[in-house]
């Protein structure tokens, strides 16, 4: 039986391809839950089995976004620590975080994923590595939460099992043991993960950061990421301070670290990586091991500005991340893709630092390529999964903006009239198709007042 298509027609394309190719009005058709064509002009009129034409006149499509690095838990924490650093804004949340539940975690994942893919984000990302005991099963109700809205997800199952009391940040009611959170993240694998081209959930192991892991918990966590052929994940390098706890109680800065402890490689992707030098870069061009950039997490907590031009010239692989909703509130990739291109001409290379297609390459084939899936996801290519985003730049906002990549990464957020996932809209003309907005705005202020109460009551 054949491929039910859909068409799209008369729009702009940015592929994202290897060449950047463009068409200022062309077409793009569905097979199924692939892409099987991208041209110039209109489709071809004599298609079998159309289930639906489109008229994009107006539309700019783009490759759906990959998000690289999030903490969907923190959606229900929003607006707290206003004006804190990293250290001091994890030493004020960490009680808090440390009451999370199940019911909570659904209703922030929910909360998060939704307004990820409002905003033509296709391919989520979740680092969730506090666990606190009897919280029922956290991995599984993200996972759930991903599958009934239809976004692909890598669920970077994470961990801390050093507290205040072996010198950590978090406090040691918040953290696991090294064997239980070996074990827990073995079986989060086990159940959740799915190696093959078109999956939906992806597994990756995820040790939370320097500061709140032991050492012995590094190494082992990339064996066993290696034994079962996960990608690895974790925060580096994120703030002065963190260079400077390395330097105390390793006796050397944070790449070098990683290194000894078997964390870098192709298989490894880090958050953060804004106090980064020449040989750090270096390193990690040499190694394959990729960057989460999270501009407007970096700002919100002063971090710093991340060498993004430096390391794209190395070759570091680098993707977006809009990082956890209690540093970024908005929790929109899209406005990342402006941020990134700001924020970075803040830096010494200031306007030739990043411009609006590389901004667009990093929200997503950048992002594919950071989560090991640039083979299936990331471009608009014939064979690729038809995860795709139809934007709506011909709006008071974008309509006198003759370039319609310029519209989309320099103007305010696009309207998303069409996202596909895996062939599937999740959001018609800027409406989720699969969950109720409503039900889950009420469920996640609900969830959000419940923590508050439970963490003032200690």
């Amino acid at each position: 039986m054949a491929a039910s298509r859909i068409v799209i027609e008369n729009c702009a394309i940015a592929t994202v391809d290897a060449d950047d190719t463009e068409y200022a009005s062309g077409h793009v058709v569905v097979a199924g839950n692939r892409i099987e064509a991208v041209g110039a002009g209109a489709a071809p009129r004599d298609l079998d089995g159309v289930v639906r034409r489109i008229d994009g006149t107006g539309h700019l499509a783009t490759p759906g976004l990959v998000n690289t690095h999030h903490h969907f838990y923190q959606w229900i924490t929003r607006g707290l620590a206003q004006d804190h650093s990293l250290f001091d804004w994890l030493v004020a949340l960490y009680p808090t975080w440390a009451r999370i539940d199940e019911e909570m975690v659904h209703a922030a994942a929910q909360g998060s994923l939704a307004m990820m893919a409002r905003g033509g984000v296709t391919t989520a990302m979740d680092h969730h590595y506090v666990h606190p005991r009897g919280a029922g099963d956290l991995s599984g109700t993200i996972v759930a939460a991903a599958a009934a809205m239809g976004i692909r997800l890598t669920l970077a199952r994470g961990s801390m099992d050093r507290g205040t009391s072996a010198g950590g940040l978090p406090p040691d009611f918040a953290v696991e043991t090294l064997d239980g959170a070996l074990a827990a993240t073995e079986e989060t694998i086990d159940r959740h993960h799915d190696a093959s081209p078109d999956a939906m959930t992806r597994i990756a192991v995820a040790p939370c950061s320097p500061f709140s892991v032991s050492t012995e918990l590094l190494r082992q966590a990339a064996g066993l990421a290696r034994r079962k052929g996960v990608r690895l994940h974790t925060h580096g390098s994120e703030t002065v301070e963190e260079e400077k706890f390395c330097r105390e109680l390793f006796g050397m800065g944070p790449t070098e670290y990683f290194e000894s402890t078997g964390w870098l490689g192709e298989d490894v992707w880090m958050a953060h990586c804004v106090h980064m030098n020449d040989s750090d870069i270096a390193a990690f061009a040499r190694t394959g091991t990729g960057v989460a950039h999270c501009p407007s997490s970096n700002a919100r907590l002063a971090a710093g500005i991340a060498r993004v031009p430096d390391m794209l010239a190395a070759g570091v692989p680098v993707g977006l991340g809009v990082d956890g909703t209690a540093s970024n509130e908005s929790g929109e990739l899209h406005t990342e893709l402006r941020n990134a291109l700001l924020i970075n001409r803040l830096g010494g290379h200031r306007e030739k630092a990043l411009n609006a297609r590389q901004a667009l390459r990093l929200g997503t084939h950048g992002g594919a390529r950071v989560l090991g899936r640039a083979d299936h996801i990331g471009s608009l290519e014939p064979g690729k999964l038809a995860d795709l985003v139809l934007w709506r730049i011909d709006g008071i906002g974008h309509a006198s903006i003759a370039d319609p990549v310029a519209a989309l990464v320099l103007g305010p957020p696009a309207p998303v009239t069409l996202s596909l996932v895996d062939g599937r809209p999740v959001v018609e003309d800027g409406r989720l198709t699969t969950a109720d907005e409503d039900a889950i705005a009420r469920t996640t202020r609900d969830q959000a007042r419940r923590l508050a109460r439970i963490a003032a009551a200690g």
